[in-house]
């Protein structure tokens, strides 16, 4: 009998022992093709050899030193690098051990810092319905979907939500991609005029959704209309990229493809590519000397952040990307594993929707395409093709609730940034194959 506490009490799971490339192994020796990277993480595979060796030195070499008495080496050297490559004005790296706390630390570092300039009345934060920042309580409260946040309702902070950017779903008929956006974009201006321009202090999104919709990118001049927004009423601009960053969209940093720079970035999954737990917040130099030049200390913290090991890891998976081209890798198999999939599925009467960028893409299932209506939830389509592609050796991530938190199906995909051209049929026939299964019949 097990005693370990799973995600779900009643799944049978098979024991993962081994990984090879783009592959996971269970004890019966069956290979998956590990078509989402777990949740966007494993960009390098399973059995990156470079960061393998970063790992296996570090911990030789120093396994843990407490950020509360001494920094190291690895964490300065990744902070240094990232900086290098980052957008705009951020300037300062936060380490920490995943995405929940790096989009948590973001919430209290936007209030810390209005504190600090005498600014106390702003307290309010603003995110989009049907997104999603972490499963923290300050996190979940951030994320706009419902079936997530239901149980735990009570205990979240008070969040205004505004709608996403999802012009497969809100673009009106006749209205063009760019009037769309500004529109969508405007209900933030709308919102923080209700709340009061003094009390609002940031506004959080992901640049390309992720796991609530399925890989929904922001119509072009959106994210530009959101920072003119920000810019006019004092706003912080929080740029979630746990999910959509670290090279997953063809840019190392998702929101360079929108033309922006936030004041505050949150990374994690694709940083550490699975091979350690870290996340990081990256600030602008204005944040951070407003902290250094009041109180000099942010009131936040966790035991493991700035992980002399994680860190290392990082170092070396960011390393791997520039130093091997693998953003640009990314961007170009993203382009050839969405012609795939249109060619194998643009025509499919139940699937509306095939979407994203670089190697993080959509599929957005229906019952009906001419009028875009989803399944019934009662269904259970995104369970049904889950399981239905592990047993044919594919591992994807089907999710329900894509509209509103509980009508609509899609499925993720966010292979290895290493897949190849073999690989990408093997994904869409593996895929077809799920699908096929689990559609409802007649």
């Amino acid at each position: 009998m097990s005693h370990l506490f799973p995600r779900h009490t009643k799944a049978n799971l098979p024991t993962a022992v081994g990984g090879d490339g783009c592959y996971l192994i269970d004890s019966t020796g069956k290979r998956y093709f590990d078509g989402s990277g777990g949740a966007a993480v494993s960009c390098l595979g399973h059995s990156d050899a470079a960061v393998i060796a970063a790992v296996q030195q570090q911990v030789g070499q120093l396994a843990f030193a407490h950020t509360g008495f001494m920094t190291s080496e690895p964490a300065e050297a990744l902070a240094d690098l990232l900086i290098a490559n980052a957008p705009g004005d951020l300037d300062r790296v936060y380490f920490v051990s995943g995405g929940s706390e790096a989009t948590e630390a973001a919430i209290k570092l936007a209030r810390q810092y209005f504190l600090e300039k005498g600014e106390p009345e702003r307290r309010h934060l603003i995110a989009r319905r049907q997104s999603y920042h972490g499963n923290t309580l300050g996190a979940l409260a951030a994320g706009g979907n419902a079936w997530r946040r239901q149980q735990f309702d009570p205990l979240l902070i008070g969040v205004s939500h505004i709608a996403p950017c999802y012009e497969y779903v809100d673009r009106a008929q006749g209205e063009s991609s760019f009037d769309y956006g500004q529109r969508a974009a405007n209900e933030l201006e709308a919102e923080i005029l209700r709340l009061g321009p003094e009390t609002v202090m940031a506004f959080m999104a992901e640049p390309v959704v992720g796991a609530t919709s399925g890989a929904v990118p922001a119509v072009e001049g959106y994210f530009k209309r959101i920072r003119e927004i920000c810019d006019k009423y004092g706003v912080l601009l929080i740029l979630d990229e746990v999910m959509c960053g670290m090279g997953r969209t063809g840019h190392l940093f998702a929101c360079d493809a929108d033309g922006v720079a936030p004041d505050i970035l949150c990374i994690a999954k694709g940083l550490g590519a699975g091979y350690q737990p870290i996340g990081a917040m990256l600030c602008s130099r204005q944040i951070y000397e407003t902290i250094e030049g009041g109180s000099g200390f942010f009131q936040h913290g966790h035991t493991y952040i700035g992980h002399p090991v994680a860190t290392a890891a990082g170092l070396a998976v960011v390393s791997q990307m520039l130093e091997r081209d693998l953003v640009a890798r990314c961007a170009a198999m993203g382009d050839r594993l969405q012609s795939a999939l249109q060619e194998r599925f643009g025509q499919h009467p139940n699937i509306g929707d095939i979407r994203g960028r670089g190697l993080f893409r959509g599929i957005e299932l229906v019952r009906d395409r001419d009028s875009k209506t989803p399944f019934d939830p009662s269904l259970g389509l995104a369970a049904k093709i889950k399981k239905a592609a592990f047993e044919a050796g594919l591992i994807c991530y089907p999710m329900s609730g894509t509209r509103d938190g509980r009508n609509g199906d899609h499925i993720l995909l966010a292979p290895p940034f290493i897949i190849s051209e073999d690989q990408i049929a093997e994904v869409v026939d593996k895929l077809d194959v799920a699908i096929t299964q689990s559609l409802p019949q007649g």
